[in-house]
Formats: C-alpha cells, sequence, structure tokens
C-alpha cells in the first residue's frame, strides 16, 4: 500500500489541477489527468497495449461530472452559447462516439502521438498574439459546422479531454468572446465524454490485462480518485475566469497545453 501512496497523492493532485482549470478554461480536465493518469498506470504495471487505452477512457469519465459542475457554473454567470449547442451539440457526440470506436483499433503509441501534436499545435495557435484575428463573424453552421463539431467530438475522443482544446480555439477565431467560448466549452465537454465513456466501457470489456475495479477501459479506481477533487475545484476555477483578460485566458490555455504535449511525447523518445 505504501507503494500506492505517491501515485494516489499525485491522481488526487491532478484532479485538483484539473476541476480548477475546468472551470477556469473550460476543459474538461483531461489535459492534466491524462499524463498524471498514463505515469500511474504504468507505475502499478498496466501492459503497455493497453495503457493509452485506459488512460483516454479513465479521463473522459472523470469529465462527465466535472463538466456538469463547470457548465452550470458558467452558464450561471449567462456564458454560454444555446444556438452552438443546438447547431454542434449533434455533430459533436456523434464524432465522440466514432472516435471511441477508432481507439480500440489504434495502439497505444498512436493515441500517444495524436494526443502530443494535436495538444501542441492547438497550444501554439492561443499561444501566439493572435486574440484579434477573425475570420468570420460566428462559428460556422450547416455542412461546415457539422464538419467541425463532429471533427472535434472524434479528436477529443480519441485523446481523453473534454473538447475545449479544440473548440475554444474555433470559436475564438471566428469572433466569440473568450469567455463565451470557455463556457459552450464546458457544455460541449459533457456532449463528448458521456457517450466516449459508454463507448470506451464497451469496446474494452473483457480485454485482458486491464487493472481491477475496471469496467472496460474505465479505471473506476482512477475515477473514484480524481473525479471529486476536480468537482470541488470547478467553481474556483469558474470565479477565476470571470475575473481574467481574454489574453491571460489565452496564454495560461496554451502554456498548459504546451506542458501536456511535451509530457505526452517524452514515451514516443524513448524518455
Amino acid at each position: 500500500m505504501e507503494d500506492l501512496q505517491p501515485i494516489i497523492l499525485a491522481m488526487l493532485a491532478s484532479g485538483l489541477l484539473a476541476g480548477f482549470l475546468a472551470g477556469m478554461l473550460g476543459i474538461g480536465g483531461g489535459i492534466v489527468t491524462v499524463p498524471i493518469l498514463f505515469t500511474a498506470f504504468g507505475a502499478i504495471g498496466v501492459p503497455a497495449e493497453v495503457q493509452m487505452h485506459l488512460t483516454v477512457a479513465t479521463s473522459l469519465a472523470i469529465i462527465v461530472p466535472t463538466a456538469v459542475f463547470s457548465a452550470r457554473g458558467h452558464g450561471a454567470r449567462g456564458a454560454l452559447s444555446v444556438a452552438m449547442m443546438k447547431s454542434w451539440g449533434p455533430w459533436v457526440a456523434l464524432g465522440a462516439i466514432a472516435g471511441a470506436w477508432a481507439a480500440t483499433i489504434l495502439d497505444t503509441r498512436a493515441l500517444i502521438g495524436f494526443f502530443a501534436v494535436m495538444a501542441f499545435l492547438m497550444g501554439l495557435k492561443l499561444f501566439l498574439p493572435l486574440d484579434d484575428k477573425v475570420i468570420g463573424d460566428g462559428p460556422p453552421r450547416g455542412v461546415f459546422g457539422a464538419a467541425i463539431g463532429g471533427l472535434i467530438g472524434l479528436f477529443s475522443s480519441l485523446m481523453g479531454i473534454g473538447g475545449a482544446t479544440f473548440s475554444v480555439p474555433v470559436m475564438t477565431l471566428y469572433g466569440m468572446p473568450m469567455h463565451r467560448a470557455v463556457g459552450t466549452a464546458a457544455v460541449l465537454g459533457l456532449v463528448i465524454s458521456a457517450p466516449a465513456t459508454l463507448g470506451y466501457m464497451i469496446g474494452g470489456w473483457g480485454h485482458p490485462g486491464l487493472p481491477p475495479w475496471s469496467l472496460g477501459y474505465v479505471n473506476l479506481a482512477g475515477v473514484l480518485i480524481i473525479a471529486p477533487a476536480a468537482m470541488a475545484m470547478t467553481p474556483l476555477g469558474v470565479a477565476a475566469a470571470h475575473k481574467l483578460s481574454h489574453r491571460r485566458l489565452s496564454l495560461l490555455f496554451g502554456l498548459f497545453l504546451f506542458i501536456a504535449a511535451g509530457r505526452m511525447a517524452l514515451p514516443l523518445l524513448g524518455y
């Protein structure tokens, strides 16, 4: 049990940070929890071939309650776009289901590489001084909007994140105010995480090598340790988001994406 104490403490710490970031940035917290869970599952001897699958699925399960708390907080402050949810929501959900299915046929290294590259690219967009660069007066709808929503759900499901990594940059690029984009992204996190979690449960059911307390690729022990801590910190993150400027939110979001990309790239580089 003593050998597990550092892992449990690291999970608790990641839950607190993930919850704060979920509220402040609209993310589901996966950017934080994925690197921590990946390391923790490796430390307890989870086979490499299922390590990233277990990580991604468990992260998505943690996002479900965190996204609920975050969305409620931002909704109470009027920072949600109902029109965006009606336009993108169904396509985002379909993309999330497709991502959970696709993950079952991809190996761990492919999932790791995908996470690292996508996190870096989206962090680069936010970190550069592009706040005033817009290409439209509102996020696209119709066929183009459906395609973007589907890809956001697909990519997020493959990475184990709530979708704000992609949806916030897209919404701000099309002229949506940062705080409104963050609040809307929190709701999209629930639309992504709930169906994707179910998909990973089904896709990993009975797979050999999974640790105890696993329902398919979702590890309930990780959920029970991280989710309560994340939920406790989410309201504080929401309050912080509405005290920070647009530019500061962008810089913070971009910085965390760079850190997450670097951490996940280490195994691919032999570290």
